[in-house]
C-alpha cells in the first residue's frame, strides 16, 4: 500500500487517442513539458526515461502497464536531485477516460516513503505540466512558459 500519494485530475477537450499520443510522443511532449521529453517503447516491460532539454536523465524506470488509450503505469525513479533519488522508485498511474465532449485524465503518483519529498515535488510539477498539455491540446499554445520562473 502506498504511504504517500498525489492525485491530479483534469478534463481536456480532446479524444482519448489524441491524449494518449500527446502523453507518449517525445516531440509533442517537449512543447508542454518545458523542453523535456520521455523516451520509451511504451509497452509493458520497456524502459522509460525523462530527458531534460540539456540531455540529462531526470527520471528513469520501466513501463509497468500500457493499455492505449486508457491506462499507463510507470515505475518512476528520480535521478537528478540526490534527496529525491534516495527515496527509490515511485509509481505513476495515468488513467484516460472519455467524459462527454472531454477526456478525464487522472494521474496518481505514489511512494512508499512517508512523508515523501518526491511526492511533494511532483505535487508542484504535475499541475504546470498538465495545464500546459491541456492548453496546448485545446488552444494550440501552452499556459506556462517557464517551469520555475525567476523570483522577483
Amino acid at each position: 500500500m502506498a504511504r504517500s500519494s498525489y492525485v491530479y485530475v483534469c478534463y481536456i477537450r480532446t479524444t482519448p487517442d489524441k491524449l494518449w499520443t500527446a502523453l507518449t510522443d517525445a516531440e509533442f511532449m517537449q512543447q508542454y513539458w518545458f523542453g523535456c521529453h520521455c523516451e520509451s517503447e511504451w509497452t509493458a516491460g520497456s524502459s522509460w526515461k525523462n530527458i531534460s532539454p540539456d540531455g540529462d536523465v531526470m527520471d528513469s524506470g520501466e513501463i509497468v502497464e500500457a493499455d492505449p488509450p486508457r491506462r499507463l503505469v510507470i515505475s518512476w525513479k528520480h535521478q537528478h536531485r540526490p534527496e529525491l533519488a534516495a527515496e527509490g522508485a515511485s509509481l505513476c498511474t495515468m488513467e484516460i477516460e472519455a467524459a462527454g465532449s472531454a477526456v478525464k485524465l487522472s494521474i496518481t503518483h505514489t511512494s512508499e516513503e512517508a512523508p515523501s519529498k518526491l511526492i511533494e515535488a511532483v505535487g508542484s510539477g504535475w499541475p504546470k505540466v498538465i495545464s500546459n498539455l491541456k492548453s496546448l491540446l485545446e488552444t494550440g499554445s501552452v499556459a506556462v512558459e517557464e517551469a520555475y520562473p525567476a523570483r522577483r
